[in-house]
């Protein structure tokens, strides 16, 4: 991003030039590495399925001539490239780093600088072949992570995984969290067809005319984002409502998340719970909403069978959720 008379915005060849003046890059401690550009530059805002698609090519077809790769990304959408990247790249066997700033390159203060240095450096040396956001000195698993501020530098976490590692004078990385690594990218992305999927949060005095109005849109797929464990107003009819989306044919999926940055959907504990695994609603477990949408929208772009989706948003797929966590915590 740089200044314009119209705002910040993507200038083609601008990070190149910043690039080529760090003489940090050419020090020994960082991998050689060559930077390509994917045209259209977008703010990250403006970004859709079909960018996501545009990096996991990118990067399968590379996949054979690097040890790893780091993608700049701007923040706002940051973590649904994440998430979908980490679903689009089954069989990944190498670090993908996403990294951004909070402050352009152009900003005598920005944060952007240690993130390029220290993303190529894990991505070209430590063995984490997952999908990651490293921000403020976390690496982060990319699938559980959320923005959580505009403004501090501390812009990500993951609420319900510590980070994968951490940086300061030396990287220090949590090896009992990261996943082994896969069998190899074998083939470019294919999605059969481009689905509808939203999101919806549950809100105090939500009326199931919201609710209905939705899901007659043609929408194949909702993550619902519900209170605390899981649960919503169960008198309202938005019950019944689900009941409806989920029954008619095709049926819609519907998944439930919880609206809080960290804890785990049990719809066991609660009546309301109760009464949307009786409606047909999919438990997302301690899913972020973020990772539930791309995964849901990866899953039915796939062309599977909507039996088969539901079990497998219930699946862990990529280190996305953990199906036991609501026993252990059943247990404590």
């Amino acid at each position: 991003m740089t200044r314009t008379p119209d705002g910040l915005r993507p200038v083609p060849g601008l990070l190149e030039q910043y690039l080529a003046v760090m003489p940090e890059l050419r020090g020994p401690e960082v991998p050689l590495h060559h930077v390509e550009r994917l045209d259209p530059l977008l703010d990250s805002a403006e970004m859709g399925p079909a960018d996501w698609v545009r990096i996991a090519t990118a990067i399968t077809e590379r996949d054979d001539e690097f040890d790893g790769f780091v993608v700049l990304h701007g923040t706002d959408t940051m973590v649904y490239t994440a998430s979908a990247l980490s679903f689009l790249l089954a069989g990944l066997r190498k670090p993908v780093i996403i990294t951004g700033s909070q402050l352009s390159l152009e900003h005598v203060r920005s944060d952007g600088r240690e993130h390029i240095i220290t993303s190529l450096i894990m991505a070209g040396t430590l063995a984490i072949p997952e999908v990651c956001i490293y921000f403020a000195s976390r690496l982060l698993r990319g699938n559980r992570t959320q923005k959580i501020h505009n403004s501090d530098f501390v812009a990500f976490g993951s609420g319900n995984l510590p980070p994968l590692a951490t940086v300061g004078v030396g990287i220090a990385v949590a090896e009992h969290l990261v996943r082994p690594p896969g069998g190899g990218l074998s083939e470019r992305p294919n999605w059969h067809r481009h689905p509808e999927v939203a999101t919806l949060r549950v809100f105090p005095g939500m009326s199931p005319a919201v609710l209905d109005g939705l899901l007659d849109t043609g929408v194949e797929g909702l993550v619902l984002e519900t209170y605390g464990a899981g649960t919503l107003p169960t008198g309202s009819g938005l019950i019944e409502a689900l009941s409806r989306a989920t029954s008619r044919e095709p049926p819609i999926v519907v998944v439930n998340c919880s609206q809080c940055h960290g804890g785990i959907v049990r719809q066991d504990v609660y009546a309301g719970g109760r009464k949307l695994t009786a409606a047909g609603v999919v438990s997302g477990y301690d899913m972020t909403p973020e990772a539930a949408l791309t995964k849901l929208y990866c899953l039915l772009a796939s062309g599977k069978p909507v039996a088969q989706i539901r079990e497998r948003m219930g699946t862990d797929l990529a280190g996305e959720l953990d199906p036991r966590a609501a026993e252990r915590e059943a247990g404590t």
